[in-house]
């Protein structure tokens, strides 16, 4: 597992390193080169490099990845345990993650993009609010369990406020299943941002992502398919990377899922 996502993600952060490659520098007279030894990936219909492309576009999506996976871990989990501790916010909290989880994830978060406007940062916003209802739902189920055991109710009969019993109890015994759905999170906003790139709604051209690679790719597809496959193939294998990840970290940390011996 550590193998395959290693293999998977550190080109895309290291592409400065091992390309010299300019990812936008434009030479037609090498326009639509085919795969070679000069250029492994081939070129594009302006003759850029495609393999400095896919692994600086690379920097972008994990990039907002790892945004996206922090503010949505901190505000899922803060959410998720002020619902699960305080009764009286459970109830408008959960209700709040309803309506936004009664949407497609991916759909929520285009539509939350186009509403503020293809940047990178609106990027985060959107697919913050389309992925923290399951990081609240997870870490509130933790939480609702913990409020009833006895070194909670310990807490409480010393004297210990609300806001030190989450932070000091409840959220690190949330830690595995919060660790694990950053994990799925991370996946998640890679391959949403790729999709939102594709249709117009994620960092705008020239910027050299996933999905912009991918919509520059589909009007010479027949003509020049590397355009396309090539960042296709690597939004896939981070992907299946980040997911491989997540089982792992599922396995290591649920002692239920654990093989005795």
């Amino acid at each position: 597992m550590g193998t395959t996502s290693d293999g998977a993600l550190s080109p895309a952060i290291l592409g400065p390193l091992l390309v010299p490659g300019d990812p936008y520098q434009i030479n037609f007279r090498r326009r639509l080169a085919p795969p070679g030894p000069l250029l492994p990936f081939g070129a594009d219909m302006q003759g850029r490099d495609v393999l400095a492309r896919v692994l600086y576009g690379g920097r972008y999506s994990l990039t907002i990845g790892v945004a996206v996976v922090v503010v949505t871990t901190v505000a899922g989990t803060l959410l998720g345990a002020a619902a699960g501790y305080f009764r009286r916010l459970d109830g408008p909290i959960m209700r709040a993650m309803d309506a936004l989880m009664a949407f497609p994830s991916v759909l929520l978060a285009i539509a939350i993009a186009a509403a503020l406007g293809p940047r990178s940062e609106n990027v985060v916003i959107a697919l913050t609010v389309a992925y923290v209802p399951r990081t609240v739902r997870i870490v509130r189920a933790s939480a609702l369990v913990l409020r009833e055991s006895m070194f909670v109710e310990a807490a409480v009969a010393m004297g210990a406020g609300g806001g030190r019993i989450i932070l000091h109890h409840i959220i690190p015994n949330c830690f595995g299943p919060i660790v694990v759905q950053a994990s799925f999170v991370f996946a998640y906003a890679v391959l949403s941002e790729s999709v939102m790139s594709y249709l117009g709604v994620g960092p705008p051209p020239p910027a050299p992502t996933w999905g912009n690679i991918i919509a520059e790719g589909r009007i010479v597809l027949r003509e020049a398919w590397w355009v396309t496959l090539c960042p296709g193939i690597a939004v896939a294998l981070t992907v299946l990377a980040l997911n491989m990840v997540g089982d792992g970290l599922r396995d290591i940390l649920d002692p239920r899922l654990r093989i005795d011996g």
